[in-house]
């Protein structure tokens, strides 16, 4: 399991390389009043941090507000119901 690890993570430095390698071209990019030149290759790649930054903020905030309930608290457990 550890070596499919490996082999995931090379294949995929490997294929980053060559986007990175084959978009080194500048363009012109516009994010409201700015205008932005710089190549398409660091656009993808500070596009793709925001995103993991993005996602790991989105989970940790939805993990804080959807919390599982202690096993143990030291509450007595709930009382049945009466017919």
């Amino acid at each position: 399991m550890k070596q499919l690890k490996i082999v995931s993570v090379a294949v995929l430095a490997l294929l980053t390389l060559i986007v990175v390698l084959q978009n080194t071209g500048p363009v012109e990019t516009r994010i409201l009043f700015f205008t932005l030149h710089a190549p398409v290759a660091l656009l993808l790649f500070v596009t793709g941090v925001l995103g993991f930054v993005l996602g790991v903020a989105v989970s940790l905030i939805l993990r804080r507000r959807v919390k599982p309930p202690a096993a143990d608290q030291g509450s007595p457990p709930p009382r049945e119901m009466q017919p």
